[in-house]
């Protein structure tokens, strides 16, 4: 006899069935399947019969499926070590979009300072390399990188009116 959780929707099948008490898990779980089997519950599956494409399917594709589905930064996904090594890899794009200096000081600073406590902390994922920032030589090359600011050019004084002259100037009568 097989006994249903109360707390479970009507449904058909063997769907949320509990495990009766004195069988074994192995036993139970293989007379439902031999019972799905003679129900037909395994005919006309998608794909039944027909192997599984070689390099469809790798050990982590539901990750990476799950990343798309979620719309996730495949960067989420990578131990810190790594994640730190992409932005340093990344950093002078990002700081060719910055304007300011200070904003630019500011992403040096804060990279810098992420780097320095995964130092600091214990070791997750692989062991990589991730080498410090030297703050000051980054602002240096940002500043060689931007356009030299150009001194405001004063614009020369307009040219004084022409005196006009009449070619025909008329005499008052007289």
């Amino acid at each position: 006899m097989l006994l249903r959780d109360p707390a479970l929707p009507p449904q058909t099948g063997a769907v949320g069935v509990r495990k009766p008490a004195g069988v074994s898990f192995e036993t139970w779980v293989e007379k439902q399947v031999r019972e799905a089997r003679e129900r037909g519950a395994f005919e006309n599956l998608p794909g039944a019969g027909k192997p599984i494409p070689p390099g469809s399917y790798s050990q982590d594709e539901w990750i990476r499926s799950k990343a798309r589905r979620e719309n996730l930064p495949i960067a989420a996904m990578l131990p810190p070590g790594l994640v730190l090594c992409k932005e340093v890899e990344d950093l002078p794009a990002l700081l060719a979009r910055e304007r300011s200096e200070a904003k630019a000081r500011q992403l040096l600073v804060d990279l810098d300072a992420r780097i320095l406590a995964w130092h600091r902390g214990p070791t997750v994922g692989p062991a990589v390399f991730v080498r410090r920032l030297d703050i000051e030589a980054e602002l240096a090359a940002w500043r060689a990188a931007r356009p030299a600011p150009q001194a405001p050019v004063s614009d020369p004084a307009p040219p004084a009116p022409a005196r006009r002259r009449g070619l025909l100037r008329r005499r008052p009568a007289g």
